[in-house]
């Protein structure tokens, strides 16, 4: 099956954002325990993907009773196949179902039954059977104790970093972060285990000595959401923002109880986006702090209609940036009753 979902690449993408081997979209992986976020992506984890597939699959199974049915479902989704059921008069065999359901998974169980085929009889079509580069038994993990990057495991342990990078497919930087609560494990070959942990502090005494010569810091850690508040902006329409997401403009305006397609500037929604979005934290903006003035200081009363250009216009060689220096002002926008420090010439 895993073949079908991404010919066995741990790395491989859909243009919807389903990932990895078992080709997760960001929501139901998140349901089935596989996190995302800027440095980690355990969608392409082959271990914890196969385990959390392995979970769906079964709920599935528990819900239709048929494992074509459960495919299809893994496929195109548990609503779909339902949505076929009925169309179909309450047919419950996949191959009475099929022309309801989507293209796509309208060929997926026969591509999964093809596949199955060329398996049990590979020998009688010609086809050879190749052993693994590197076994699974072959390998061991080590819990991480301090960020450390591939390139630097490849420097001090001589393994090559492409092997690396094909034991470790989930760190989206080639980077394993060191997270509170979170315990990210290095894979290595088992000849190479030892050599890594009987030198663990001198290896990350050099990483942290590496990383800190960094020209350019490292990103930020942040957490994948399955939920974002999206603003409207003048242009914006369903359709459009539908798009951006990867939904559908039914599941927009069911999340936010639309009645129409109408949509007014400043109005916010509530989107569950089908590719991940990692959302950095709010950093509040800086208020400039005013600038010393020298000479004789006015205090200036804003009134109803007054602009910093018409302030400046009063003070013989006051400039609308001076005005601003003074009084720690970022933008332009004055209200009535504000008190404004002013040099006098």
């Amino acid at each position: 099956m895993a073949i079908v979902e991404s010919a066995l690449k741990p790395n491989a993408k859909s243009r919807v954002g389903a990932t990895g081997l078992w080709q997760f979209m960001f929501a139901t992986g998140k349901q089935y325990g596989l996190d995302v976020s800027s440095y980690v992506d355990e969608r392409s984890d082959p271990i914890k993907s196969t385990n959390a597939a392995s979970k769906y699959l079964a709920n599935l199974y528990s819900i239709f009773g048929d494992w074509d049915l459960a495919l299809a479902a893994y496929n195109s989704g548990p609503g779909n196949v339902t949505k076929a059921i009925r169309r179909s008069g309450g047919y419950k065999n996949y191959w009475n179902i099929r022309h309801n359901l989507p293209r796509e998974t309208a060929g997926y169980l026969p591509a999964f039954l093809a596949n199955m085929y060329i398996f049990e009889y590979a020998k009688e079509h010609g086809f050879k059977r190749y052993k693994p580069e590197t076994v699974y038994f072959e390998t061991d993990t080590v819990v991480v104790k301090q960020m450390i990057t591939l390139d630097q495991v490849s420097e001090v342990t001589g393994t090559p970093i492409e092997e690396l990078q094909f034991l470790n497919p989930s760190y989206k930087l080639d980077i394993i972060p060191v997270v509170k609560g979170e315990n990210y494990t290095l894979r290595l070959p088992t000849d190479v285990i030892g050599t890594f942990v009987n030198n663990e502090d001198k290896i990350y005494a050099y990483a942290k000595e590496e990383l800190e010569k960094r020209e350019k810091p490292l990103p930020q850690f942040f957490n994948a959401n399955d939920r974002i508040r999206y603003r409207v902006k003048s242009g914006d329409y369903l359709g459009k923002i539908s798009r951006m997401y990867g939904v559908r403009v039914s599941d927009i305006k069911r999340w936010n109880g639309l009645r129409n397609n109408n949509l007014k500037i400043g109005q916010r929604l509530t989107i569950y986006p089908r590719k991940p979005v990692v959302s950095k934290p709010v950093v509040a903006a800086k208020t400039p702090k005013p600038k010393p003035i020298s000479g004789n200081v006015v205090i200036y009363t804003v009134q109803s209609g007054d602009s910093l250009w018409s302030i400046s216009q009063k003070f013989s060689g006051v400039s609308i940036q001076n005005i601003k220096d003074w009084n720690g002002i970022s933008g332009n926008t004055l209200k009535p009753g504000m008190k404004l420090k002013i040099a006098k010439g």
